[in-house]
Parts: structure tokens; sequence; C-alpha cells
């Protein structure tokens, strides 16, 4: 009767042993499937990874953008006449001075809440400046070029 004491012990052991198992088991699935089941949870998973992605292939092609134009850039400096940049340092220089003496005539007879904001308006200026000496050029060079 030991015998059979001991075999029927060994043999309820090895069952809690197996009945545990289940159930860590059973645990493990129902985690599993309540994660599978959590859409919005999946869902926002998701959205950060294709956020990560597209970060990564915006600073990839920002990258390239940057590098075809620096090349671009060359490229067309070198095919540019000498004579063509010597024209656009004397512009740009005319347009420096005139930028320059509208900040006096500016300083001398701008009311004083318009000098306030002078900085926007002498860059607006200049911007003309630019704009009209580069059209004034293209019109005069226009039918040679």
């Amino acid at each position: 009767m030991t015998q059979s004491h001991d075999k029927h012990a060994a043999g309820s052991g090895e069952l809690r042993d197996k009945v545990e198992q289940t159930r860590q088991d059973l645990g493990e699935t129902v985690e599993a499937l309540a994660a599978k089941a959590d859409v919005k949870a999946r869902a926002q998973e998701k959205a950060v990874a294709i956020k990560g992605q597209t970060a990564e292939k915006a600073a990839e092609l920002s990258g390239q953008a940057v590098a075809k134009a620096t090349e671009a850039a060359h490229a067309l400096q070198d095919k540019v006449p000498d004579q063509v940049k010597d024209k656009a340092a004397a512009a740009t220089g005319q347009v420096k001075a005139a930028a320059g003496q509208a900040t006096e005539v500016w300083q001398d007879k701008a009311p004083e809440q318009v000098r306030n904001r002078r900085t926007a308006f002498i860059a607006g200026g200049a911007a003309l400046a630019a704009a009209y000496v580069l059209v004034r050029r293209k019109r005069k060079h226009g039918s040679a070029v």
C-alpha cells in the first residue's frame, strides 16, 4: 500500500505541475489575444513606426536635394561666363549702394513710427531694387542671350 500511496502522491504532484503550467500557458495566450484585440494600441504603434520611417525618408530626400542643388549651382557657375558674373557683381554693388542711400534718407525723413520698422522696409526696398536691376538687365540683354 505504501507504493500505491507514493505513486498517487507523485501522480498528484505531477498533475498539479501540469495544471500550473497549463494556467501559465493559458494566461500568456489570453494576454496575446488581448493585445491583438486592442486595435487602438496597434494603430498607435503602427503610426509611430510610420512616423519614424517618414522622418528618415524625409531626411534622406532632404540631403539628396541639398546635394543636387549644390551640384547644380556649381555646374551653373562653371557655365556662366565671367562677363555675366562681373555684371552681376556690379549690380549687387549698385543695389547695396542704393540700399545704403535709402537708409540714410530713411533715417532723415521717415516718421518715428515708421522708422521703428525700418529693417523690414529696407529689406523690401533692397529686394525691389534688386528685382528692378535684374528685370532691366534681362530686358536689355534678353535678345543677346
